[in-house]
């Protein structure tokens, strides 16, 4: 999953945050919405503008965010 295929960030669309394309929907937002208990399915079907690709993408940016960050403690620790 190539995430940089549906997150994109620019400053004019919400102050840079990381969004899914052609949409104003954040990557911390439908974070939110799952931490909230919202599956997968209720997310599209209440924002039908999103493809379930879209959403593993969330998942691959996040996890990629993740692997950097630990990298970078990581590499502090020694």
């Amino acid at each position: 999953m190539k995430w940089q295929d549906y997150i994109t960030s620019d400053p004019k669309i919400l102050a840079g945050k990381p969004v899914i394309k052609g949409t104003r929907l954040s990557v911390g937002f439908i974070l939110n919405l799952l931490a909230e208990g919202w599956s997968i399915e209720q997310i599209l079907e209440n924002y039908p503008n999103l493809i379930l690709e879209s959403l593993k993408a969330v998942f691959a940016f996040v996890a990629e965010c993740m692997r950097e960050e630990l990298m970078r403690l990581g590499k502090h620790k020694a």
